[in-house]
Parts: C-alpha cells; sequence; structure tokens
C-alpha cells in the first residue's frame, strides 16, 4: 500500500515540476515564428538558386525569393 502513494506523489511532484518549468520557458510570437520560417524558406530558395541550370527555373525562384524577401521586410 505504501507503494501507491509513493508513485501518486511523485506524479504529483512530477506535474508540480512540468509546470512550473512551463512558467519559465518566454513564449515566442506568432511574428518572430513566421519570420524564421521566411528565413529558413528563403535559405531554401538560395540554395535551390545556386543549383539550378535553367534559365527558366532561375527565374522563378528568383521571383519567389523577392516575394519571400518582401514578406520579411514587412515583418520587420
Amino acid at each position: 500500500m505504501a507503494r501507491g502513494w509513493e508513485s501518486k506523489d511523485i506524479a504529483a511532484q512530477q506535474d508540480l515540476a512540468a509546470q512550473r518549468a512551463a512558467l519559465r520557458v518566454p513564449t515566442r510570437s506568432e511574428n518572430d515564428r513566421r519570420r524564421d520560417l521566411l528565413e529558413l524558406q528563403r535559405t531554401r530558395l538560395l540554395g535551390e538558386l545556386q543549383r539550378a541550370c535553367a534559365p527558366r527555373m532561375r527565374g522563378l525562384i528568383e521571383a519567389e525569393l523577392a516575394a519571400v524577401n518582401q514578406k520579411i521586410a514587412e515583418s520587420a
């Protein structure tokens, strides 16, 4: 019977520790997350642009890169 009480107490302590940890973690705003995603997309497009050989493909990637750069500038 003591074993049951111990496990309940440990579970309660773990829950309390998780709640305290959640309070300490700073939450990131939606704008920060969106900007990070745009930066990742920009990096991916730059890599694709370096590998692109066909002029038509390069033009498409450059247009998409310009759109992403504009969104980044608007979010700043």
